[in-house]
């Protein structure tokens, strides 16, 4: 399923809410970067989304949560991921769909790689990544 199609379903199935907050994360375009991989061990992957989205839930007034992930090989300019967050106002949609992102991009879960011209290099969280997490405690 492609981003919009979830997207456009997500919305379609949350008609009474008022806000819908969606982000999009895309391979970034980048003369060096080829290629980007994901894996993930999906033991542990979809209880950790879950997880996420069941305290996002509980911590903001939601009518939704929509966390959708890809995996594999992709190249620049295509989606990795799509977060939205229905809710009958907009602040707790935005603060959801944030707070799920945070929580994305600094867990373990999944593993990255780049492919460049000289290779493979694997990513790391960056220590911004960490102090965006560090605000939800």
């Amino acid at each position: 399923m492609a981003v919009s199609e979830a997207l456009a379903a997500f919305d379609a199935a949350h008609c009474e809410a008022g806000a819908i907050a969606s982000f999009v994360g895309k391979v970034r375009p980048d003369e060096t970067v080829r290629a980007l991989e994901i894996t993930h061990y999906e033991p542990l992957t979809l209880p950790g989304m879950q997880q996420v989205a069941d305290r996002a839930i509980a911590r903001f007034a939601l009518l939704g949560l929509l966390v959708w992930h890809r995996t594999g090989v992709m190249t620049p300019g295509e989606p990795i991921v799509l977060v939205a967050a229905a809710a009958r106002h907009r602040r707790d949609a935005f603060a959801a769909a944030e707070y799920a992102m945070d929580h994305l991009k600094s867990a373990a879960w999944f593993w990255k790689r780049e492919q460049r011209a000289d290779g493979w290099h694997w990513i790391e969280p960056r220590g911004q990544d960490h102090e965006d997490l560090a605000r939800w405690v």
